[in-house]
């Protein structure tokens, strides 16, 4: 009896500490915020790389590395798309993908460049990338060695993320 009376506090208090889940006008759950913090730009980036690489061998495709320098331009346009409020692929500045990859040194061929503005995190981003053709074939083009990988969060938890996926100079260079 005792044991009984037990287990029926512990579920007690835990529906107790459990919030009530907020719903909209519409009767749809409201989105909770994803909060990313300064510190977690290599968890991040780390995390999506293992995601995009897992999807290129699952394809056939070669593994890809982090690029200082495409993570450099991802940084600069996931800004610039906020102070614009709009997620296309032209800079403030008139610069296009290939202008921004140039500037920051980059001295391979860009793949493509992966945009979104959303609340929704990076692995929600990657896969909504992925049920898009033009999106997923740059994720899994096969010439692919490079990516940078980047984003500007607002006050308001809208996140502006881009992925800038490139062709090494010298071809395929793998991590180690």
């Amino acid at each position: 009896m005792l044991r009984k009376c037990l287990i029926l506090m512990i579920l007690a208090l835990t529906a107790c500490s459990t919030p009530e889940p907020r719903f909209g006008p519409d009767g749809q759950p409201l989105a909770t915020v994803y909060r990313l913090k300064s510190g977690d730009e290599a968890d991040v980036q780390f995390r999506m790389l293992d995601s995009i690489n897992a999807l290129r061998q699952a394809s056939g495709a070669r593994p890809v590395k982090l690029s200082s320098e495409l993570t450099a331009a991802a940084k600069t346009h996931s800004r610039d798309m906020s102070v614009q409020n709009r997620p296309w692929h032209f800079g403030s500045d008139g610069s296009n993908p290939l202008d921004r990859a140039s500037r920051v040194g980059y001295t391979g061929k860009l793949i493509g460049e992966n945009i979104s503005e959303t609340f929704e995190t990076e692995l929600e981003t990657l896969s909504a990338w992925m049920e898009t053709p033009e999106t997923r074939e740059v994720i899994l083009d096969p010439r692919a060695g490079d990516i940078g990988l980047s984003w500007y969060q607002e006050d308001s938890g809208k996140i502006w993320w881009t992925l800038v996926v490139g062709a090494p100079a010298t071809g395929f260079q793998t991590n180690s």
